[in-house]
């Protein structure tokens, strides 16, 4: 058997809220108790994680008196010095407070805007100060659930001048850090706004710095909205703009599950680790997942870890399957190859194709070999080939 044993190379980090989740629902309190942020951290350090990734409210109250901030924040520091994990991402809760329920840079209320811009940046120069290269933005409470509540129109003015906003400040105060907007379609909100990578891809456009935000998308938002993950991400890359991942399990379109990578659509795993091990990524491999609240402390940790196993599996699984002599004899059957060829060869243009003509029936008589393609890919899966 191989050694599925996490090493700082493969980058996997996890959200202090993941490890942390107490097993809350609409239908139960938690499960658990709450967890201090340093001892995530050292529990982290503890199963061979590489990072974390923050919310200001994991790490101190939102009520909390500045003594207590510091002091929390003094000891998550002190974890993260002793065990080495690195602050790879930060962010700010902007939904859990009630000052929240009717969004945060969208809020109606203008008073809420403004807080919510001012909380971000206290959370900004505390991931400065940790090192963080990435801060996500989630917007979960930006929607609606009845029409006339929101004019959607002027809501996308007030999230662009959010951005614009804090794009300056992180300009201005010199912070090497970059914005990952992180697309969902619903949940907590009937309509959240930019609910798909395509969304946040259009919207980002529209920015005063576009070149510093990209995207953060996240298995269970894109398969809620019964997208293919692996496909956006595809995108995400192809434009230059993933920056994060957030990986987690998902049964299709329902609720946001967050199961524990691998642990939903297996199959879609497995060409979401294809993508990212042949790609550029360098970023985090991330896990935004969360223990079911039928777990005890311990199957927090063994859910954790399993994680991480689950994608050093498959990562086995698609490095034998693109080894595979069968499967490259298949590809270049499937004229997969084929693809990267320009449609216009050099120096041509329009005019070489205009008149183009074929043999229209010997072509659609041409064999694909997708199923058989996809069959080995499958056998590699279920563990058949190696």
């Amino acid at each position: 058997m191989s050694d599925y044993t996490p090493t700082p190379e493969d980058r996997f980090s996890f959200g202090i809220w993941t490890v942390g989740w107490q097993g809350v629902d609409v239908f139960g309190p938690g499960t658990r108790p709450p967890m201090p942020a340093d001892r995530a951290v050292r529990k982290l350090a503890e199963i061979g994680a590489y990072g974390v990734n923050f919310h200001d409210n994991d790490v101190f109250d939102f009520d909390a008196a500045p003594a207590e901030r510091q002091g929390a924040i003094d000891a998550f520091r002190k974890a993260l010095d002793e065990t080495g994990l690195v602050v790879t991402t930060a962010t700010t809760n902007l939904f859990g407070h009630p000052v929240f329920k009717d969004g945060a840079f969208t809020a109606n209320d203008r008073d809420i805007r403004r807080f919510a811009l001012r909380k971000v940046m206290d959370n900004l120069d505390l991931a400065a100060e940790l090192g963080a290269k990435t801060y996500v933005c989630w917007g979960g409470r930006e929607g609606a659930e009845s029409g006339a509540s929101k004019d959607v129109r002027t809501a996308l003015d007030r999230y662009k001048e959010a951005f614009d906003v804090l794009g300056a400040y992180v300009a201005d105060q010199g912070y090497d850090i970059r914005f990952a907007i992180e697309p969902k379609p619903n949940e907590p909100r009937g309509d959240i706004l930019l609910p798909t990578i395509g969304h946040a891809l259009a919207f980002i456009q529209t920015l005063e710095r576009p070149e510093t935000v990209g995207l953060n998308p996240e298995v269970g938002h894109e398969e809620m909205a019964g997208l293919n993950y692996a496909h956006g991400l595809a995108q995400a890359l192809w434009q230059g703009k993933l920056f994060h991942i957030d990986l987690n399990g998902q049964h299709g379109p329902r609720y946001d599950q967050d199961l524990r990578f691998g642990a939903g659509n297996t199959r879609g795993a497995f060409w979401v680790v294809d993508l990212i091990d042949r790609s550029d990524y360098d970023g985090p491999v991330h896990f935004d997942f969360k223990p079911p609240r039928t777990e005890d402390d311990q199957g927090v940790w063994e859910s954790a870890a399993a994680c991480m196993r689950n994608w050093l599996i498959l990562r086995e699984k698609v490095r034998a399957f693109r080894a595979d002599p069968d499967v490259q004899a298949a590809l270049r059957e499937a004229k997969a190859d084929e693809l990267a060829q320009p449609t216009l060869a050099g120096g041509e243009d329009w005019r070489s194709v205009r008149d183009a003509t074929v043999d229209a029936e010997a072509l659609g008589r041409r064999r694909t070999a997708f199923e058989h393609l996809d069959q080995l890919a499958l056998e590699h899966l279920y563990g058949v080939r190696s």
